[in-house]
């Protein structure tokens, strides 16, 4: 018998039949980019480069405890687009960042 998956930072591994099944409910097409993690004072930042239809369009995502919580702000970040629907994944599928 298998262990239980293990889980890191909200991730985790399925066994692959649960993974053809999940992948059944994601919408078509490959969302092409790098992730890159780049450490600023206690936190890390996953900074996304886009290829393709979305070529030129860099995004950073860090993850707070609250919105109240201080962080070191690198100077490459740009404008807040928290809550911008134009950068979801889903989004960019379906409106290349190109088209904007």
């Amino acid at each position: 018998m298998l262990p239980e998956p293990a889980v890191m930072n909200g991730r985790r591994s399925f066994p692959l039949e649960e993974a053809e099944e999940l992948m059944k409910l994601c919408e078509p097409g490959i969302i092409d980019k790098t992730r890159y993690l780049v450490r600023s004072g206690k936190h890390v930042f996953e900074v996304d480069e886009f290829y393709g239809e979305n070529e030129g369009l860099v995004v950073a995502e860090i993850e707070l405890e609250s919105e109240e919580e201080s962080f070191v702000k690198p100077d490459f970040i740009g404008k807040e687009v928290t809550g911008d629907v134009r950068y979801y994944n889903s989004q960019l599928m379906k409106k290349p960042y190109k088209t904007w």
